[in-house]
């Protein structure tokens, strides 16, 4: 397969070279090897070594992320800086779109209108559009898109593929992970969460695109 990510050879050592220091300055950790391949990137992405430790995910969890993108899963994110991060050339290969939908004239009405948020209601559009089953669900800023995605899994049955949970912030944000980890493991939704304030779009991108990888080093076997 060619790389979708289209780096010169300099642009691909520094990241092996980045990559290497990361595994040698994290020393041990307890993560397997799948998981490692997403939290080293997270680190990559942010510098912060804290996010070892912080991120958490679901038991198998990587690997149905993985098999989720194979099946060409949509991406539904609460922001539109995560699907400026992502390439879509590579999540193309499968047939996955991106799908975000914060700014929708009908969801700030909404929004407006019930005294609620915009993320809440852009996520209820994406129920309602037939996306969140079998989607995964990618939140790097609005701990209140990550609170409703786990209450139509808990209420309405909705049941994403996957959910990346790690929206940044003093508000809920740590809240709405705890949520994630209570809840997900009985309604059986695979998830990676980093727990506390600490999260962010940036992060969001970082673990899709290490799913990306995982099932690009799959698909070459």
């Amino acid at each position: 397969m060619s790389d979708m990510r289209q780096m010169t050879e300099l642009g691909r050592r520094i990241e092996s070279d980045s990559f290497r220091i990361v595994d040698e300055e994290a020393g041990e950790h307890r993560h397997g090897s799948d998981e490692w391949e997403v939290v080293r990137r997270v680190i990559h992405s942010t510098a912060d070594f804290e996010f070892k430790d912080l991120m958490h995910f679901g038991e198998g969890s990587v690997a149905r992320g993985v098999e989720a993108l194979r099946r060409g899963a949509p991406v539904v994110a609460d922001v539109k800086m995560i699907l400026a991060g992502l390439n879509p050339q590579r999540l193309s290969v499968h047939g996955s779109e991106t799908h975000c939908f914060i700014s929708d004239e009908d969801v700030i009405a909404d929004a407006r209108s019930e005294g609620s948020t915009r993320a809440v209601f852009a996520m209820r559009k994406a129920r309602a559009l037939g996306l969140l089953d079998g989607a995964i669900v990618a939140v790097g800023n609005a701990p209140t898109a990550l609170i409703e995605t786990m209450r139509l899994a808990r209420e309405e049955g909705v049941r994403p593929a996957w959910i990346c949970g790690v929206p940044v912030g003093f508000v809920s944000a740590a809240e709405s992970k705890e949520l994630v980890l209570e809840q997900a493991g009985d309604l059986d939704v695979p998830y990676a969460i980093s727990r506390g304030r600490k999260g962010g779009s940036t992060i969001a991108v970082a673990i899709v695109h290490a799913l990306l990888t995982l099932t690009e080093q799959g698909d070459q076997r």
